[in-house]
């Protein structure tokens, strides 16, 4: 019986070391809780690829800015003292309209539901612009609008990046360029507070930054352009710079 009882705790170690070997091998994109599985779970298939939660949530996101980037860029319009206001208005207006049919379009075809309301939050930035007046209003209205757009900059950026779905990185592409002309406008009405972005950013921040250290003072190294290789002929264009803000009054 001793003997019996020694050959079986010699087997059930084998097995707990092999199992310990397997274990590690063992495919963990498989497994629940992993990013992959969860990925999988919270996507429906459709004919254009996946739709993942971060797809649905871009394409809400898209419309919930038109909700109220549109009406704030129209009372723009008819209250801004500066003309450089006026014209960010304006292409607020023209932009949301065209983006917001897209989604619309686009959420039809997928099966998404969008909301018809801003968020409690937005309704309460365009209740702010609603009560300021000049010189504060126009403080006001290129400092919440050019935070809100480069907030949802980022969420392009990354669902342009990751999307599998056809029609949400068509969309993600079109609203790239419109948030970044809406991005650019904004900052030419020489209103936007840079120093308060980048607080408001460090702040929400909990990574180190990981640039070069500051200058000891001497002369950096000249760095060697980057330039092709051979005699070849190129027939593109560099993307043109953006423009310098427009001048006060």
């Amino acid at each position: 019986m001793r003997r019996i009882n020694g050959t079986a705790l010699i087997i059930a170690a084998l097995v707990a070391t092999i199992s310990a070997l397997v274990f590690p091998v063992w495919s963990y994109a498989d497994r629940s809780g992993t990013g992959e599985a969860n990925l999988n779970a919270s996507s429906v298939a459709t004919q254009w690829g996946p739709l993942s939660a971060t797809d649905r949530d871009f394409l809400i996101k898209v419309r919930l800015a038109g909700l109220w980037e549109l009406p704030a860029g129209q009372q723009a319009i008819e209250r801004a003292p500066s003309e450089a206001v006026k014209l960010a208005g304006d292409h607020l207006v023209v932009g949301h309209t065209d983006l917001d049919r897209r989604a619309r379009d686009v959420a039809s075809k997928l099966g998404v539901e969008l909301p018809n309301q801003p968020t409690e939050q937005q309704q309460g930035w365009l209740r702010e612009l609603t009560a300021a007046s000049g010189e504060e209003y126009q403080l006001k209205f290129a400092n919440l609008l050019r935070a809100a757009h480069g907030k949802v900059f980022a969420l392009v950026a990354q669902v342009r990046h990751t999307t599998r779905n056809s029609l949400i990185r068509q969309l993600a592409s079109d609203a790239n360029q419109t948030v970044l002309d809406h991005i650019t406008m904004l900052e030419r009405t020489g209103f936007v507070d840079f120093d308060g972005l980048a607080r408001e950013a460090a702040g929400a921040s909990t990574a180190s930054p990981s640039g070069p250290p500051v200058s000891s003072g001497d002369v950096p190294q000249v760095p060697v352009p980057v330039t092709p290789r051979g005699d070849q002929s190129f027939t593109s264009r560099p993307v043109p710079p953006t423009m310098a803000p427009l001048p006060q009054p």
